[in-house]
């Protein structure tokens, strides 16, 4: 029963983070972003990426 706690807790927890990041990229200043080269259409791609790999 720990185990399946511990997995909902570790998907609860890369959840938020993904929500988290998501709004970071999405509030970007325009010129903050472009040197970034990031698109913030891109926000969520890229939030799974850094959140969950691949």
């Amino acid at each position: 029963m720990t185990g399946f706690i511990s997995t909902l807790r570790t998907a609860a927890q890369k959840r938020a983070a993904y929500n988290r990041t998501v709004a970071e990229l999405e509030n970007l200043p325009l010129d903050i972003a472009l040197d970034l080269n990031i698109d913030r259409h891109d926000a969520r791609r890229l939030a799974r990426m850094a959140v969950y790999g691949a």
